[in-house]
Protein backbone atom coordinates (compact mmCIF):
# COMPACT_ATOMS: atom_id res chain seq x y z
CA UNK A 1 0.00 0.00 0.00
CA UNK A 2 1.31 3.40 -0.93
CA UNK A 3 1.76 6.02 2.19
CA UNK A 4 1.32 9.30 1.70
CA UNK A 5 3.40 11.79 4.11
CA UNK A 6 0.78 14.69 4.03
CA UNK A 7 -2.47 14.83 5.34
CA UNK A 8 -5.38 17.88 4.45
CA UNK A 9 -7.20 17.33 7.52
CA UNK A 10 -6.23 20.57 8.94
CA UNK A 11 -9.70 22.39 9.80
CA UNK A 12 -12.86 20.95 11.38
CA UNK A 13 -15.71 22.71 10.18
CA UNK A 14 -18.67 22.36 12.66
CA UNK A 15 -21.92 23.99 11.14
CA UNK A 16 -25.33 24.79 12.86
CA UNK A 17 -26.63 22.15 10.48
CA UNK A 18 -25.37 19.12 12.30
CA UNK A 19 -25.48 19.81 15.79
CA UNK A 20 -27.85 17.29 16.95
CA UNK A 21 -25.31 15.27 15.86
CA UNK A 22 -22.01 13.73 18.27
CA UNK A 23 -19.09 15.51 17.59
CA UNK A 24 -16.93 12.10 16.95
CA UNK A 25 -20.07 11.73 14.18
CA UNK A 26 -19.86 15.05 12.15
CA UNK A 27 -15.68 14.41 12.12
CA UNK A 28 -15.93 10.71 10.84
CA UNK A 29 -18.47 12.66 8.28
CA UNK A 30 -16.06 15.50 7.62
CA UNK A 31 -13.67 12.53 7.18
CA UNK A 32 -15.70 10.77 5.14
CA UNK A 33 -16.13 13.91 2.93
CA UNK A 34 -12.63 14.54 1.99
CA UNK A 35 -12.30 11.09 1.13
CA UNK A 36 -14.99 11.68 -1.37
CA UNK A 37 -13.71 15.06 -2.65
CA UNK A 38 -10.27 13.10 -3.12
CA UNK A 39 -8.89 15.86 -0.70
CA UNK A 40 -7.64 12.00 1.14
CA UNK A 41 -6.22 9.81 -1.26
CA UNK A 42 -6.00 6.66 -0.97
CA UNK A 43 -3.22 5.18 1.26
CA UNK A 44 -2.97 9.20 2.60
CA UNK A 45 -1.35 8.44 6.17
CA UNK A 46 -3.95 10.16 8.49
CA UNK A 47 -2.06 12.44 11.49
CA UNK A 48 -1.75 10.51 14.63
CA UNK A 49 -4.75 10.88 17.61
CA UNK A 50 -2.77 13.79 19.28
CA UNK A 51 -1.86 16.07 16.17
CA UNK A 52 -5.44 15.66 14.95
CA UNK A 53 -6.97 16.73 18.33
CA UNK A 54 -4.72 19.46 18.27
CA UNK A 55 -4.69 20.45 14.75
CA UNK A 56 -8.53 19.90 14.71
CA UNK A 57 -9.34 21.62 18.12
CA UNK A 58 -11.06 18.11 19.94
CA UNK A 59 -10.77 15.97 22.58
CA UNK A 60 -8.71 13.27 21.68
CA UNK A 61 -11.86 11.06 22.78
CA UNK A 62 -13.73 12.56 20.09
CA UNK A 63 -10.80 11.27 17.07
CA UNK A 64 -10.46 8.21 18.69
CA UNK A 65 -14.34 7.16 18.25
CA UNK A 66 -14.39 8.53 14.55
CA UNK A 67 -11.62 6.71 13.61
CA UNK A 68 -13.04 3.84 15.30
CA UNK A 69 -16.56 4.13 13.51
CA UNK A 70 -14.24 4.46 9.94
CA UNK A 71 -12.28 1.46 10.65
CA UNK A 72 -15.73 -0.44 11.09
CA UNK A 73 -16.81 0.48 8.01
CA UNK A 74 -13.50 -0.32 5.80
CA UNK A 75 -12.31 2.95 5.13
CA UNK A 76 -9.17 3.33 6.83
CA UNK A 77 -7.01 1.01 7.91
CA UNK A 78 -4.77 0.79 11.33
CA UNK A 79 -1.56 -0.84 11.04
CA UNK A 80 0.03 -1.28 14.54
CA UNK A 81 3.75 0.77 14.89
CA UNK A 82 3.08 2.42 11.75
CA UNK A 83 -0.54 4.68 12.22
CA UNK A 84 -3.85 4.86 10.58
CA UNK A 85 -4.28 5.00 6.28
CA UNK A 86 -7.07 5.69 4.09
CA UNK A 87 -8.10 2.21 2.93
CA UNK A 88 -7.09 1.23 -0.36
CA UNK A 89 -10.84 0.68 -1.11
CA UNK A 90 -12.40 3.58 0.61
CA UNK A 91 -13.92 5.60 -2.03
CA UNK A 92 -15.09 2.47 -4.03
CA UNK A 93 -17.35 1.85 -0.80
CA UNK A 94 -18.52 5.09 -0.03
CA UNK A 95 -19.92 5.14 -3.66
CA UNK A 96 -20.94 2.01 -3.23
CA UNK A 97 -23.02 2.07 -0.02
CA UNK A 98 -24.53 5.41 -1.49
CA UNK A 99 -25.76 4.18 -4.20
CA UNK A 100 -28.17 1.44 -2.05
CA UNK A 101 -31.19 1.27 -0.26
CA UNK A 102 -32.60 -1.62 1.41
CA UNK A 103 -36.35 -3.07 2.06
CA UNK A 104 -36.40 -5.98 4.44
CA UNK A 105 -40.38 -7.42 4.36
CA UNK A 106 -41.81 -10.16 6.35
CA UNK A 107 -42.85 -11.34 2.90
CA UNK A 108 -42.99 -10.46 -0.78
CA UNK A 109 -45.37 -12.35 -3.09
CA UNK A 110 -48.54 -11.32 -0.92
CA UNK A 111 -51.04 -8.75 0.53
CA UNK A 112 -49.47 -5.27 -0.23
CA UNK A 113 -45.45 -6.14 -0.58
CA UNK A 114 -45.29 -6.48 -3.98
CA UNK A 115 -46.45 -2.75 -4.81
CA UNK A 116 -44.43 -1.51 -1.71
CA UNK A 117 -41.46 -2.82 -3.24
CA UNK A 118 -42.52 -1.50 -6.71
CA UNK A 119 -42.92 1.87 -5.00
CA UNK A 120 -39.82 1.82 -3.08
CA UNK A 121 -37.76 1.23 -5.75
CA UNK A 122 -39.25 3.66 -8.12
CA UNK A 123 -38.64 6.34 -5.84
CA UNK A 124 -34.94 5.29 -5.12
CA UNK A 125 -34.43 5.19 -8.96
CA UNK A 126 -35.55 8.71 -9.03
CA UNK A 127 -32.56 9.50 -6.93
CA UNK A 128 -30.20 7.26 -9.51
CA UNK A 129 -30.04 4.69 -6.16
CA UNK A 130 -30.36 0.79 -6.81
CA UNK A 131 -32.55 -1.03 -4.15
CA UNK A 132 -31.53 -4.37 -2.73
CA UNK A 133 -35.04 -6.31 -1.28
CA UNK A 134 -34.32 -8.92 1.80
CA UNK A 135 -37.52 -11.18 2.80
CA UNK A 136 -37.22 -11.92 6.39
CA UNK A 137 -40.07 -14.36 6.18
CA UNK A 138 -41.37 -13.17 9.57
CA UNK A 139 -38.35 -14.99 11.25
CA UNK A 140 -36.54 -12.89 13.90
CA UNK A 141 -33.30 -15.02 12.80
CA UNK A 142 -33.34 -14.85 9.11
CA UNK A 143 -33.88 -10.48 9.63
CA UNK A 144 -31.00 -11.09 11.69
CA UNK A 145 -28.81 -12.06 9.56
CA UNK A 146 -29.97 -9.59 7.11
CA UNK A 147 -29.15 -6.83 8.78
CA UNK A 148 -26.02 -7.99 9.25
CA UNK A 149 -25.41 -8.25 5.84
CA UNK A 150 -26.75 -5.00 5.01
CA UNK A 151 -24.10 -3.33 7.41
CA UNK A 152 -21.11 -5.37 5.72
CA UNK A 153 -22.28 -3.77 2.50
CA UNK A 154 -22.58 -0.61 4.39
CA UNK A 155 -25.79 0.48 2.53
CA UNK A 156 -26.89 3.80 2.41
CA UNK A 157 -30.27 3.21 4.55
CA UNK A 158 -32.71 0.58 5.45
CA UNK A 159 -36.45 0.63 5.48
CA UNK A 160 -37.98 -2.44 7.36
CA UNK A 161 -41.11 -4.07 8.01
CA UNK A 162 -40.60 -5.83 11.21
CA UNK A 163 -40.91 -9.14 12.46
CA UNK A 164 -44.12 -10.08 14.13
CA UNK A 165 -43.79 -13.84 15.25
CA UNK A 166 -41.46 -12.58 17.55
CA UNK A 167 -41.12 -8.89 18.20
CA UNK A 168 -38.10 -6.94 16.61
CA UNK A 169 -35.74 -6.22 19.57
CA UNK A 170 -33.96 -2.69 19.60
CA UNK A 171 -30.43 -4.01 18.85
CA UNK A 172 -31.70 -5.08 15.63
CA UNK A 173 -32.32 -1.39 14.60
CA UNK A 174 -29.55 0.55 17.12
CA UNK A 175 -26.70 -2.04 14.81
CA UNK A 176 -27.88 -0.51 11.94
CA UNK A 177 -27.89 2.88 13.57
CA UNK A 178 -24.14 2.38 15.65
CA UNK A 179 -23.34 1.80 12.08
CA UNK A 180 -24.30 5.04 10.39
CA UNK A 181 -26.74 3.26 8.62
CA UNK A 182 -30.41 5.26 8.28
CA UNK A 183 -33.61 3.10 9.53
CA UNK A 184 -36.46 4.04 8.81
CA UNK A 185 -39.21 1.34 10.49
CA UNK A 186 -42.67 0.92 8.06
CA UNK A 187 -45.86 -0.66 9.05
CA UNK A 188 -45.16 -1.07 13.00
CA UNK A 189 -42.25 0.47 15.65
CA UNK A 190 -39.80 -1.21 17.50
CA UNK A 191 -40.04 -1.06 21.06
CA UNK A 192 -36.97 0.73 22.64
CA UNK A 193 -35.56 2.16 19.92
CA UNK A 194 -36.22 5.73 18.35
CA UNK A 195 -36.07 5.83 14.47
CA UNK A 196 -38.33 7.28 11.82
CA UNK A 197 -42.01 5.63 12.36
CA UNK A 198 -44.23 5.33 8.73
CA UNK A 199 -47.27 4.02 10.80
CA UNK A 200 -50.37 2.19 9.76
CA UNK A 201 -53.24 2.67 12.09
CA UNK A 202 -54.33 -1.00 12.56
CA UNK A 203 -56.59 0.34 15.18
CA UNK A 204 -58.26 2.72 12.73
CA UNK A 205 -58.30 -0.27 10.07
CA UNK A 206 -60.58 -2.37 12.26
CA UNK A 207 -62.53 0.83 13.03
CA UNK A 208 -62.97 1.29 9.46
CA UNK A 209 -64.31 -2.64 8.77
CA UNK A 210 -66.72 -2.38 11.49
CA UNK A 211 -68.22 0.83 10.38
CA UNK A 212 -68.39 -0.68 6.86
CA UNK A 213 -70.08 -4.25 8.00
CA UNK A 214 -72.04 -2.10 10.62
CA UNK A 215 -74.18 0.01 7.97
CA UNK A 216 -74.74 -3.38 6.27
CA UNK A 217 -76.70 -4.65 8.84
CA UNK A 218 -74.48 -7.29 10.00
CA UNK A 219 -74.48 -8.83 13.43
CA UNK A 220 -73.07 -12.26 13.23
CA UNK A 221 -68.99 -11.25 12.21
CA UNK A 222 -66.51 -13.32 12.03
CA UNK A 223 -62.77 -12.24 12.56
CA UNK A 224 -59.90 -14.20 10.48
CA UNK A 225 -56.38 -13.40 11.17
CA UNK A 226 -53.07 -14.34 9.95
CA UNK A 227 -51.18 -14.63 13.43
CA UNK A 228 -51.16 -13.42 17.30
CA UNK A 229 -49.18 -10.31 16.81
CA UNK A 230 -50.22 -6.47 18.06
CA UNK A 231 -51.74 -5.77 14.82
CA UNK A 232 -54.20 -8.60 15.44
CA UNK A 233 -55.27 -7.17 18.46
CA UNK A 234 -55.69 -3.59 17.31
CA UNK A 235 -58.01 -5.06 14.35
CA UNK A 236 -60.01 -6.99 17.23
CA UNK A 237 -59.89 -3.89 19.20
CA UNK A 238 -60.99 -1.47 16.54
CA UNK A 239 -63.84 -3.17 15.45
CA UNK A 240 -65.24 -4.48 18.77
CA UNK A 241 -65.63 -0.20 19.18
CA UNK A 242 -67.67 0.10 16.27
CA UNK A 243 -70.09 -2.96 15.97
CA UNK A 244 -73.40 -2.82 17.71
CA UNK A 245 -73.13 -3.92 21.05
CA UNK A 246 -75.48 -7.00 20.23
CA UNK A 247 -73.31 -8.02 17.84
CA UNK A 248 -71.31 -11.27 18.18
CA UNK A 249 -67.61 -11.97 16.65
CA UNK A 250 -66.02 -15.39 16.88
CA UNK A 251 -62.73 -14.78 16.23
CA UNK A 252 -60.25 -16.99 14.23
CA UNK A 253 -56.15 -16.43 14.58
CA UNK A 254 -53.52 -18.46 12.44
CA UNK A 255 -51.20 -20.59 14.91
CA UNK A 256 -47.81 -19.77 12.54
CA UNK A 257 -46.25 -16.58 11.85
CA UNK A 258 -48.83 -16.10 8.82
CA UNK A 259 -46.18 -16.44 6.03
CA UNK A 260 -46.79 -20.58 6.13
CA UNK A 261 -49.81 -20.00 3.90
CA UNK A 262 -50.26 -23.68 2.96
CA UNK A 263 -50.80 -24.42 7.02
CA UNK A 264 -52.78 -21.12 7.47
CA UNK A 265 -55.42 -22.24 4.21
CA UNK A 266 -55.61 -25.44 5.95
CA UNK A 267 -56.47 -23.84 9.63
CA UNK A 268 -58.93 -21.03 8.33
CA UNK A 269 -60.93 -24.01 6.52
CA UNK A 270 -61.33 -25.57 9.83
CA UNK A 271 -62.48 -23.03 11.54
CA UNK A 272 -64.97 -22.34 8.43
CA UNK A 273 -66.01 -25.98 8.91
CA UNK A 274 -66.94 -25.24 12.25
CA UNK A 275 -68.33 -21.96 11.71
CA UNK A 276 -70.81 -22.67 9.35
CA UNK A 277 -72.01 -25.85 11.44
CA UNK A 278 -73.49 -23.30 13.50
CA UNK A 279 -77.57 -22.84 14.29
CA UNK A 280 -76.19 -18.89 13.27
CA UNK A 281 -72.96 -18.89 11.15
CA UNK A 282 -71.32 -15.52 10.62
CA UNK A 283 -72.92 -12.96 7.85
CA UNK A 284 -69.71 -10.80 7.52
CA UNK A 285 -66.25 -11.87 7.86
CA UNK A 286 -63.27 -9.61 8.33
CA UNK A 287 -60.34 -11.20 7.31
CA UNK A 288 -56.59 -9.27 8.64
CA UNK A 289 -54.93 -9.20 5.08
CA UNK A 290 -56.75 -9.65 1.26
CA UNK A 291 -54.62 -12.62 0.75
CA UNK A 292 -56.66 -14.41 3.59
CA UNK A 293 -59.72 -13.13 2.19
CA UNK A 294 -59.33 -14.10 -0.95
CA UNK A 295 -58.56 -18.04 0.75
CA UNK A 296 -61.63 -17.61 2.67
CA UNK A 297 -63.47 -16.41 -0.20
CA UNK A 298 -62.50 -19.72 -2.27
CA UNK A 299 -63.23 -21.86 0.86
CA UNK A 300 -66.62 -20.47 1.04
CA UNK A 301 -66.86 -21.31 -2.37
CA UNK A 302 -66.05 -24.63 -2.62
CA UNK A 303 -68.40 -25.19 0.28
CA UNK A 304 -71.34 -23.93 -2.00
CA UNK A 305 -72.01 -20.78 0.15
CA UNK A 306 -72.76 -17.98 -1.83
CA UNK A 307 -70.64 -14.28 -1.41
CA UNK A 308 -71.86 -11.54 -1.02
CA UNK A 309 -75.57 -13.44 -0.72
CA UNK A 310 -74.81 -15.81 1.95
CA UNK A 311 -71.67 -13.80 3.95
CA UNK A 312 -70.08 -11.00 3.27
CA UNK A 313 -66.12 -10.24 3.07
CA UNK A 314 -63.70 -7.50 4.15
CA UNK A 315 -60.48 -7.09 3.57
CA UNK A 316 -57.01 -5.57 4.22
CA UNK A 317 -54.91 -4.40 1.73
CA UNK A 318 -53.14 -2.19 -0.61
CA UNK A 319 -54.76 0.74 -2.88
CA UNK A 320 -53.17 -0.93 -5.96
CA UNK A 321 -55.96 -3.95 -6.20
CA UNK A 322 -54.34 -5.55 -9.38
CA UNK A 323 -56.44 -8.26 -11.51
CA UNK A 324 -58.43 -11.40 -10.45
CA UNK A 325 -60.48 -11.29 -7.11
CA UNK A 326 -58.63 -8.68 -5.34
CA UNK A 327 -60.02 -6.20 -7.46
CA UNK A 328 -63.51 -7.52 -6.61
CA UNK A 329 -62.41 -7.42 -2.73
CA UNK A 330 -64.25 -4.51 -0.17
CA UNK A 331 -61.27 -3.86 1.68
CA UNK A 332 -60.04 -0.98 3.78
CA UNK A 333 -56.80 0.25 1.91
CA UNK A 334 -53.75 2.35 2.76
CA UNK A 335 -51.46 3.64 0.41
CA UNK A 336 -48.30 1.62 0.20
CA UNK A 337 -47.44 3.49 -2.87
CA UNK A 338 -46.63 6.83 -0.76
CA UNK A 339 -45.41 4.27 2.40
CA UNK A 340 -42.60 3.70 -0.22
CA UNK A 341 -42.21 6.96 -1.01
CA UNK A 342 -42.06 8.21 1.92
CA UNK A 343 -39.30 5.86 3.16
CA UNK A 344 -36.78 7.27 0.90
CA UNK A 345 -37.66 10.71 1.60
CA UNK A 346 -37.03 10.42 4.87
CA UNK A 347 -33.83 7.74 4.77
CA UNK A 348 -32.06 10.18 1.87
CA UNK A 349 -33.04 13.16 4.15
CA UNK A 350 -31.23 11.06 6.95
CA UNK A 351 -28.08 10.59 4.92
CA UNK A 352 -27.76 13.92 3.95
CA UNK A 353 -27.95 15.34 7.45
CA UNK A 354 -30.60 16.81 7.58
CA UNK A 355 -32.57 14.75 10.37
CA UNK A 356 -31.02 13.18 12.79
CA UNK A 357 -30.83 8.98 12.31
CA UNK A 358 -32.52 8.81 15.64
CA UNK A 359 -35.32 11.38 14.68
CA UNK A 360 -38.33 10.10 16.28
CA UNK A 361 -40.57 11.64 13.29
CA UNK A 362 -43.92 9.78 13.33
CA UNK A 363 -46.28 9.98 10.17
CA UNK A 364 -49.67 8.07 10.03
CA UNK A 365 -50.47 6.22 6.29
CA UNK A 366 -53.97 7.34 5.19
CA UNK A 367 -56.97 5.13 4.77
CA UNK A 368 -59.09 4.46 2.33
CA UNK A 369 -62.46 1.93 1.63
CA UNK A 370 -62.76 -0.14 -1.48
CA UNK A 371 -66.07 -0.86 -1.43
CA UNK A 372 -65.56 -3.97 -3.84
CA UNK A 373 -68.60 -6.22 -4.79
CA UNK A 374 -68.20 -8.62 -1.72
CA UNK A 375 -69.82 -6.47 0.80
CA UNK A 376 -73.59 -6.45 0.35
CA UNK A 377 -76.54 -5.57 3.27
CA UNK A 378 -77.51 -8.21 5.53
CA UNK A 379 -80.44 -10.24 4.28
CA UNK A 380 -80.91 -12.81 7.58
CA UNK A 381 -83.75 -11.30 9.64
CA UNK A 382 -82.48 -9.92 12.98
Amino acid sequence: MPIHSSSPLSDFPVGEDNAHQPKYEQLRDYVVSQIESGALKSGAALPSENRLAENLKVARSTVRQALASLERDGLVLRVHGKGTFVHEEAKQRLRKSQDLFALVLPETETAFYPSLQRSFENAAAELHNQVIVCNSNNDIDKQASAILQLIDLRVAGVAIVPTTKTATPAFHIRQLQKHNIPVVCCSRPVQGVQSPLLSIPFEDVGKRAGEEIRKAGHQQIAFFGSSKSTATDLYLQGLRQTLDRDATIEVFVGSGPGIDHESLSQESDAALEKLFQKPEPPTAIFCGFDSLAETVYMQLTQRGIRVPQDVSIVGFGGIFRGGGLSSHLASVTIDEVSLGEQAIEILERMRRGQIPIDSGEHRQISLSFNFGSTLAPCGRPV
